[in-house]
């Protein structure tokens, strides 16, 4: 296999001084030796040579012209901004759809050929387009979960099938706490369920870790997907690792599984929702009274249509290491709704129902209504920062004569 171009000439690049230096007799085996090389004539060999160490003046490109305006650009911030934010390889397929639907709600008032424009657009050409408005997103938080009883140790690995999880209904849950840095005290948490087939992700908060309200948020989420839960797959917590879900599950026929202890990754598809949906949504304040709960959930519910219907996902298709580097492949990103569509276990009757449910739905005015919802929610959570963080009343001072008058104050003390 011959060389490449850029090899030749840094072949040519590395030989030239010495051949600057060298004899006429020596030259002549240097243009040997390079001819051989590189496969170049003589003559060739000896300008390619001459010319190596003459600087080259190297000239600005003059920028090209911008292929998408501000209009398209204006368009896309729109767009990534309904869908909550997403990276391009996950916004690029949808565009066309999103686009569409929009136009069609009257939320996006552009000409054909700015919509052509952004429909186009490369996951890359996304992804720089976005730059400016995703810098300076960036959240951190902790972690809640503390070891289960040892109860975990008769959960049983396999019940009543086995795990699968090519097939709809096998489902990764986790609890996110929304202790706000102080974990004194009572505090909501949300409960997390994914569908790991289909990545259909449903939430639920509940005002504390206690084993009710989570058999009965899972209650409700299992009522609502568009599939029955088969198996349900979670961590080592003592929400989780109780009779209370034991019972639940063998009363159903679901197969209940654990993770392994203190190795998270054996969570990682709700691992990733926790983030992506939850705090990415409602940060990491504390929310700890009942008005909080009802806005964290009401707007769970209509997180979950933009989630399952509108936003894509990717599923890793195969992971290869070859020494210290692996390579990864991910499939096409598909919506949640896109995936169940094309699983056979999901019947006709709940496709048609998910299909009747994605036709009346405007992204962005859900979008609007949640963005409402969190503005709500911020003002509750910082409204009872600012009160704990007042200065106290200064002490009444005690009246010096009874001629003096009484105030209110005083009275009442």
């Amino acid at each position: 296999m011959g060389l490449t171009m850029s090899q030749r000439r840094a072949v040519t690049k590395a030989i030239a001084t010495r051949y600057k230096r060298a004899t006429r007799a020596e030259k002549g085996r240097i243009l040997d030796e390079l001819c051989a090389t590189t496969g170049w004539h003589r003559s060739h060999a000896r300008k390619a040579l001459g010319g190596a160490l003459k600087p080259r003046v190297v000239r600005s490109r003059a920028p090209r012209a911008p292929v998408y305006g501000p209009e398209a650009v204006v368009a896309l911030q729109f767009c990534w901004a309904v869908l909550g934010a997403p990276t391009g390889k996950r916004l690029a397929p949808v565009l066309g759809d999103l686009v569409g639907r929009l136009r069609r709600f009257e939320e996006l008032s552009i000409s054909e050929e700015t919509a052509a424009q952004v429909i186009k657009m490369s996951p890359a050409t996304i992804d720089r387009r976005l730059a400016p408005a995703r810098a300076g997103m960036t959240l951190r938080g902790r972690s809640h979960t503390k070891p289960g009883s040892l109860l975990k140790d008769s959960i049983p690995i396999r019940t009543w099938a086995q795990w699968n999880d090519a097939v709809p209904g096998f489902v990764e849950i986790d609890l996110v706490g929304h202790e706000g840095g102080n974990a004194v005290g009572e505090h909501a948490y949300t409960l997390t369920v994914i569908d790991i087939a289909t990545g259909w992700t449903e939430n639920r908060s509940v005002p504390n870790k206690a084993r009710k309200w989570v058999v009965a948020a899972l209650e409700e989420i299992g009522l609502i997907m568009p599939f029955p839960i088969i198996g349900v797959n979670s961590d080592n917590g003592s929400e989780f690792i109780n009779h209370h879900l034991l019972n639940w599950c063998a009363e159903r026929r679901i197969t209940f599984t654990r993770s392994r202890s203190g190795n998270s990754n054996d969570g990682a598809h709700v691992e990733q929702k926790n983030w992506a949906v939850v705090r990415t949504v409602v940060g990491y304040h504390r929310y700890d009274t009942p008005a909080e709960l009802l806005l964290l959930n009401r707007i769970w519910l209509l997180q979950s249509q933009i989630t399952n219907y509108f936003l894509p996902q990717q599923k890793l298709v195969s992971k290869v290491r070859n020494g210290a580097k692996v390579t990864k492949k991910y499939d096409r990103p598909t919506t949640p709704h896109q995936r169940a569509e094309r699983a056979t276990s999901v019947t006709s009757q709940d496709k048609k129902i998910m299909a009747a449910v994605l036709a009346d739905l405007n992204p962005a005015a859900i979008q609007r209504q949640i963005q409402a919802l969190s503005a709500q929610l911020l003002t509750l959570t910082t409204s009872k920062a600012a009160a704990r963080t007042q200065p106290a009343l200064p002490p009444l001072t005690p009246r010096a004569s009874a001629d003096e008058p009484t105030t209110r104050a005083t009275r009442a003390s």
